[in-house]
């Protein structure tokens, strides 16, 4: 590049770049351009650091910002989380009111319901049946008195292939428990593995009766001794009769333990029509007799608690397989456990279920001798 080229850029001067002053004086231009460009680059420098300074500042107020709207927001998040917890509070606490104004309402209308029924109950042991009762027993304290006992009629549902033995000593039974699995020889080399397992029940241990008239039935007592059948047959028809204030019967029924008929009517209206009247006067023998007329009472239980118990000389036979004819695998089985070397005794009843059959053993008049917990 010439001389010429090169000034061409700077401007042109007008000194001459062919003399010394020119050259010095071509120098000092360039040296005040330069120092031009510097103090350029100075004030481009200030002010790059005056607006880095104002971005930091901006940064810092937004971060301030930024975390001012964040705490704002907890706090707000916060608040309405506890308008929130107020609300459920209240409407807590008017589910409450509610729960314990219905509770109350509740407690008033079975109070009421239970005054009622005891107006019933007095109305109906009023008109009960007159029976006469001799004392017998001993006089003691009211600690002293003996609880109602019961003896339940007990369903146990047996499963296919096995056995219910009761024997008549408890040590027996508490023996094959103990010996737990028994080979029973059933002849000719055949031979059999059957378990004993204990025999739970579950028992009765508290039960409330709620009592109610019949609408349907009647209860007559002070019948005269004579021919059941005719005398239900006479009482049907006198207490079919509307002008005996009767109507159609649907049973007629007598209660050997208690020697009274019941009789339920198909309308519910007759027997408390018939019960206002208590003595009617009913021809059963060849003269009119007067019979007692009284409401039906129904029984209905109310509450009952149980609880398991394991009969005390009851065992259970399981695996019992079908190698022979039921009758003589029970026979064999019988036989095997009454033997005192087989750990076994005298069986009070056996009850065998074989295979593909469904069997209901039933123990009755079950007591708490008979079982424990």
């Amino acid at each position: 590049m010439s001389s010429d080229e090169d000034f061409s850029l700077v401007g042109k001067s007008d000194q001459n770049e062919d003399t010394l002053e020119g050259v010095q004086a071509l120098i000092k231009e360039y040296q005040k351009k330069y120092s031009e460009i510097l103090e350029e680059q100075k004030d481009i420098k200030d002010s790059t650091v005056e607006h880095q300074d104002m971005t930091q500042q901006f940064k810092k107020r937004t971060q301030k910002l930024t975390e001012a709207l964040k705490k704002d927001e907890i706090s707000f998040k916060e608040q309405i989380a506890s308008d929130e917890a107020k609300l459920n509070a209240l409407k807590q606490e008017k589910s409450d009111l509610m729960e314990e104004l219905q509770r109350i309402e509740a407690e008033i209308e079975e109070e009421d319901s239970r005054n009622a029924h005891l107006r019933e109950r007095a109305d109906v042991f009023s008109k009960m049946p007159e029976k006469k009762f001799v004392f017998s027993g001993k006089i003691g304290k009211a600690n002293d008195t003996e609880d109602f006992e019961m003896k339940p009629h007990i369903t146990y549902p047996m499963e296919e292939g096995t056995a219910l033995i009761t024997f008549e000593e408890e040590d027996v039974a508490i023996k094959i428990l103990e010996m737990r699995k028994h080979k029973v020889d059933l002849g000719e080399e055949c031979r059999i593995i059957v378990e004993a397992q204990p025999v739970h029940l579950m028992m009765p241990s508290l039960v409330e009766i709620d009592t109610e008239i019949c609408p349907q039935r009647i209860l007559i007592s002070n019948l005269p001794k004579m021919d059941t059948e005719t005398m239900q047959n006479k009482l049907e028809i006198h207490f079919s009769k509307s002008k005996n204030g009767g109507g159609e019967v649907d049973c007629c029924e007598f209660l050997p333990d208690s020697g009274t008929v019941v009789i339920t009517f198909v309308e519910k209206n007759i027997a408390e029509r018939l019960t206002e009247t208590e003595h009617h006067e009913v021809k059963l023998t060849q003269t009119k007799h007067k019979v007692r007329v009284t409401p039906f009472i129904n029984g209905k239980i109310t509450n009952l608690e149980t609880r398991t118990s394991m009969c005390r000389r009851t065992v259970l036979l399981t695996g019992i397989p079908n190698v022979m004819d039921q009758e003589t695998l029970q026979d064999m089985l019988e036989i095997h456990f009454q033997k005192n070397g087989n750990g076994g005794g005298e069986i009070e009843s056996f009850l065998y279920n074989p295979l593909g059959q469904h069997t209901l053993a039933l123990f009755s008049n079950v007591s708490s001798e008979d079982t424990e917990e």
